[in-house]
């Protein structure tokens, strides 16, 4: 009792309530160190709107979730019913279940723009390195979570779309058809299957993504935001030790998130209420069909933000694991020449690139396919330690950095779009292309970051009052 805070003679109720929460819980304190005190960069723009909206899209989802849920029967001969169920009779249904729908195309949306902001600021640089892992992360988490929750409608797209997705995993050499056997668990996909997803989906992964959150949070504030400078505003503090580059999060910056609140929810309930199917691409036509294990669609593919990485598991043939063959050698044989490496470094290059070679005509190209739509996800971990430019920030770059990322926007976009449609010989073909630059923009990263003609960073953050 001793330690414990006292009021003020004479506080209102309020403060003494708040010294009571405070002796027994670090209410205060933490709204200090995370909010009233926690200083930001004061030149942040729109694009860091996003890790904000990021945060209501998933309590969007976890509420609307918990509501389904609600209604929801987890048994493959009522789960289409269900759904039915909940979108014509219950009171409100339709709206939180375009909401839940709606909310997980969003949720990809709002996350991709978030990921491409710390590409262009290079928010994965020292000392963000673990900011950056956790995202990946949540990244990882939150395509479970999507993929878990796309089978329970049980509607045909759903249960041909997961019947595909789980198949990939009998590719494994070995470990291969047990480990479907336990996704499934069962020989087929059917009512095991969907209550195992159902339980993950509501309540594993929501716990997992919320433990990731909070964990990408802290590591946040312990470090210090980025900024579009790419500038540590640390480094430079007035005689309080409050950064002079810095303004306290709240309340600036949380009238300013107001404002991207404000503009998202408009357009997210325009969608809602207009175009809730997004056209096909959020809700397929063929996902208001019963699920029919003996009728399968002319056409599948999964949802439009897992495309990209389905078009890389499709553009792998034996063609272009051919083409691999020639592309590991000829690296091999610049990094021996041009490399600058000692006798013991070459005979380790040789050594791997023909343990390369050797795998790649060993394995069937399925199971390539299946590592490098694995690999495309797995390579973002890694680009703290790829990326070895001198500025962070995009804006002191030279301009071939800027096409160079352009670019490979453009080409995620390709491969989404190629993923939708059926395969055909040319789209096969731009597919390859698309792959092969994808992973050479992060495996050439360590070369092509260094060159060309950086502009001098300055020591302070730019800021133009607006």
């Amino acid at each position: 009792m001793a330690d414990f805070k006292q009021a003020p003679e004479g506080a209102s109720l309020g403060v003494k309530m708040m010294t009571w929460v405070d002796n027994r819980f670090p209410a205060t304190k933490l709204y200090k160190e995370h909010l009233s005190e926690y200083y930001a960069p004061k030149n942040f723009n729109f694009w860091y709107f996003f890790g904000s909206l990021a945060m209501l899209v998933l309590a969007i989802q976890i509420i609307s979730g918990i509501v389904l849920a609600m209604n929801y029967k987890p048994d493959a001969a009522l789960a289409f019913a269900s759904v039915e169920y909940i979108m014509r009779d219950v009171p409100g249904g339709w709206f939180v279940r375009y909401m839940h729908s709606t909310g997980a195309s969003a949720f990809f949306v709002v996350v991709y723009l978030h990921m491409f902001r710390g590409l262009l600021y290079g928010s994965y640089r020292q000392p963000r390195e673990l900011i950056w892992i956790f995202g990946c992360m949540i990244f990882l988490a939150l395509m479970a979570e999507a993929f878990m929750g796309y089978l329970l409608p049980w509607g045909q797209m759903s249960y041909w779309g997961a019947q595909v997705i789980v198949n990939l995993f009998s590719a494994f050499p070995v470990i291969g058809p047990d480990l479907a056997l336990l996704i499934r668990g069962d020989y087929v996909i059917g009512d095991a299957t969907l209550n195992r997803f159902f339980v993950f989906h509501i309540v594993a992964l929501p716990f997992v993504l919320v433990g990731l959150v909070a964990a990408h949070i802290l590591a946040l504030h312990e470090v210090g935001s980025n900024n579009p400078d790419g500038i540590e505003i640390k480094a430079k503090k007035d005689s309080r030790g409050i950064p002079l580059d810095g303004i306290p999060f709240h309340p600036y910056y949380t009238v300013h998130d107001a404002l991207g609140v404000a503009v998202f929810l408009i357009i997210y309930f325009a969608v809602l209420f207009f175009v809730p199917e997004g056209g096909g691409y959020f809700l397929e036509a063929n996902n208001f069909i019963p699920a029919d294990p003996m009728k399968t669609p002319l056409h599948i593919a999964p949802v439009w933000y897992f495309t990209p990485f389905y078009s890389m598991l499709r553009a792998t043939t034996d063609v272009m694991v051919n083409m691999l063959l020639v592309v590991v050698s000829l690296g091999a044989a610049v990094a021996i020449l041009k490399g600058g490496f000692d006798k013991k470094g070459k005979i380790a290059i040789v050594v791997g690139a023909l343990v390369m070679l050797a795998l790649l005509k060993l394995l069937e190209a399925k199971l390539w396919g299946v590592a490098v739509m694995y690999a495309s996800v797995l390579i973002m971990f890694f680009m703290p330690w790829l990326d070895r430019s001198p500025a962070k920030s995009i804006r002191y770059r030279p301009t071939f950095h800027r096409v160079f990322l352009i670019v490979f926007v453009i080409d995620f976009i390709v491969l989404g779009y190629l993923g939708i449609k059926p395969p055909s010989e040319i789209g096969t073909l731009i597919s390859q292309i698309g792959t092969f630059y994808y992973f050479g923009f992060f495996l050439l990263m360590p070369w092509w970051s260094q060159m060309g003609k950086f502009k001098p960073v300055p020591d302070r953050v730019t800021f133009h009052a607006h």
